[in-house]
């Protein structure tokens, strides 16, 4: 797949990088390793705007979070386990993206922007969650804009050699998935990101000191 979003990126420019990276940020498994810095490396050749790489990846990172937050707002889990996997979207995945979130909250969205494999699914928890659309919206900019203006420079310094960001992330992503997500990292409660019991098998867990309802 790699090729054919290479010659879309250098056919399609600014328009393509956006709708690429609006794709990879819905869930759909496309690698902003390879298209940011592909940008960048364009850029470095006069045939795009580095700026305009950093809005139109950044500016398609929110629009995908967007859709995949909104939809998964809207129809739940039954969206990722059920459609989802048409477009590559597993259980893992979104076990994968659940422990991340459950661990950090809200600055999971920001941070995980920032992390390999994390940030194409971390949308989803949090459109299970409750937090609102306004803080999701403003920590997924915060945390877009970072890393595609690294990836758009890393391209911009390596010209033709772009290709090295993305074989130099590479190594790093199993081993940042295994320490974020590692039980020495996990989180002691099972409070959501709104510190508030999470719903099992419908209900809310009483908490220890409840009372039971024996009416």
């Amino acid at each position: 797949m790699s090729h054919q979003i290479i010659q879309i990126i250098t056919a399609g420019g600014l328009i393509a990088i956006f709708l690429t990276m609006a794709a990879e940020s819905a869930g759909i498994p496309i690698s902003s390793e390879i298209v940011v810095p592909l940008g960048g490396a364009l850029a470095s050749q006069g045939k795009l705007s580095f700026l305009g790489v950093v809005v139109a990846a950044s500016a398609g990172n929110l629009l995908g979070s967007l859709i995949a937050y909104l939809l998964v707002r809207r129809y739940g889990e039954v969206l990722i386990l059920g459609p989802g996997r048409r477009v590559g979207l597993t259980a893992g995945h979104l076990r994968l993206a659940n422990r991340f979130f459950e661990r950090w909250g809200l600055f999971a969205v920001f941070a995980g922007r920032l992390l390999p494999v994390i940030r194409t699914y971390i949308s989803f928890p949090a459109g299970l969650s409750r937090i609102t659309i306004v803080p999701f919206t403003l920590a997924t900019i915060a945390g877009a804009i970072p890393w595609n203006l690294a990836l758009a420079f890393a391209g911009y310094k390596l010209g033709q050699n772009y290709e090295r960001v993305a074989s130099a992330l590479g190594p790093f992503t199993i081993p940042l998935a295994i320490l974020v997500l590692s039980p020495s990292s996990s989180p002691t409660t099972t409070a959501g990101a709104s510190g508030k019991p999470k719903p099992v098998n419908g209900r809310r867990r009483r908490s220890p000191g409840q009372a039971r309802d024996i009416s």
